[in-house]
């Protein structure tokens, strides 16, 4: 099924990317997760569907949907099934490219959006260092001025997509920090992923194995001036840009993962037998599955919520945060909690909750930690004085 021209209503998004997510069954993501293995088959799926594009203007050969419409579709991706995984791998052609959207030049929109609507370009987030941490500004990578150019070195971790990625779009110094302003002076620049200057390692990790975190080394990566992201020394600011919606749609991914593992846990509570009856009609059993239900409802309205309020330009900080907060709490506890409910079969893989719960464990701590969360509610809500 592909988009029509037509306004698409919330519940079409629903059914159409439900309807293409649950071609590719468990045993799919399964087989991914445990070569590993890049689910190129399920790219390819969203992007003959136009999804790729959802929030790339129409001129710029996506769907120009708004962040609701994306946030119910990474839903439904994450309860297909395909977890983490699959979320991510159509979440970075959807989020990473903002800042080229809304404050790179005309020729480079031109260029790069309509590629990466049509899942032709595949790009990698390079912010995050070994030595920063969550503290941004005190990045070390740094772009030194040549003549129609610049020349980057420096070292960066967690970044995605980068053993297939065509192109990164990389935060360096340019100017040196300072304690008045520290987040001034870091500089967004939109280049390719030239493996003659720059070595990518992949980094061994406990979930979301098909889709790849690795740690790149930069040696003398030459960018070019028209590869600058908007104004040299703001790309700190550009980043911010991004996080609201980032978060709301990491909450509600974390929705439909927590709802893959309540509907395997469910099945089971009902097929298995114990003393000659469903585990099932235990209250033990039942009580957390119904209380994992209604967490996962409850956050969902926040979520929506805040995408709403992003979608009509209203601040929505608090309730974005608040979204990310509620879907990893209660995404993660509905995974542990069919976990429990499986016993020892939760082990094997072939019931997938063991994946399920791995990978929702991650969100926990990425792409910002619970504990940042409830810093940034305490004193930007609540007005209390700031602890770090």
């Amino acid at each position: 099924m592909t988009i029509t021209e037509e306004k698409i209503t919330l519940d079409e998004v629903r059914q159409h990317s439900r309807e293409i997510a649950r071609r590719f069954d468990l045993d799919y993501w399964r087989e991914k997760d445990s070569k590993p293995e890049y689910p190129w088959e399920f790219v390819k799926a969203f992007a003959e569907a136009g999804w790729l594009g959802a929030m790339i203007p129409e001129e710029y050969g996506g769907l120009g949907l708004g962040l609701q419409e994306a946030a119910v579709m990474l839903s439904e991706v994450a309860g297909s099934g395909a977890g983490a995984a699959g979320a991510s791998a159509i979440h970075f052609y959807i989020f990473p490219p903002g800042p080229i959207l809304r404050h790179g030049s005309e020729d480079m929109k031109r260029k790069y959006l309509p590629k990466i609507a049509k899942g032709e370009l595949l790009m990698a987030f390079g912010v995050t260092e070994p030595n920063a941490g969550v503290d941004t500004s005190r990045i070390t990578t740094k772009a030194v001025k040549t003549d129609g150019g610049w020349v980057v070195n420096g070292h960066k971790i967690w970044i995605t997509n980068a053993q297939n990625a065509h192109r990164i779009l990389l935060l360096a110094r340019t100017s040196p920090r300072t304690e008045e302003r520290p987040f001034d002076g870091m500089t967004l620049f939109f280049t390719d992923l030239n493996r003659e200057r720059i070595t990518v390692r992949e980094i061994e990790k406990l979930g979301r194995a098909a889709v790849d975190s690795n740690e790149l080394f930069i040696d003398n990566l030459e960018v070019r001036d028209d590869e600058v992201v908007g104004e040299v020394g703001k790309g700190f600011s550009y980043l911010l840009d991004g996080l609201n919606p980032e978060r709301i749609v990491v909450g509600m991914e974390q929705l439909g993962l927590g709802r893959a593992a309540l509907e395997v846990a469910t099945k089971y509570a009902k097929e298995r037998i114990v003393f000659d009856r469903p585990i099932g009609k235990n209250q033990a059993v039942a009580h957390p599955l119904a209380d994992s239900w209604i967490r996962l409802k409850a956050a969902e309205l926040v979520s929506m919520d805040a995408a709403a309020l992003y979608d009509a330009h209203q601040p929505c900080g608090p309730e974005a945060n608040a979204a990310k907060f509620l879907g990893s709490e209660a995404g993660f506890e509905a995974c542990d909690r069919a976990m429990q409910t499986l016993g020892g079969y939760s082990y094997a893989k072939e019931y997938h909750v063991e994946r399920f719960w791995r990978e929702s464990r991650l969100l926990k701590i990425a792409p910002v930690s619970q504990e940042m969360v409830l810093n940034y509610i305490s004193t930007k809500v609540l007005g209390l004085p700031r602890s770090y």
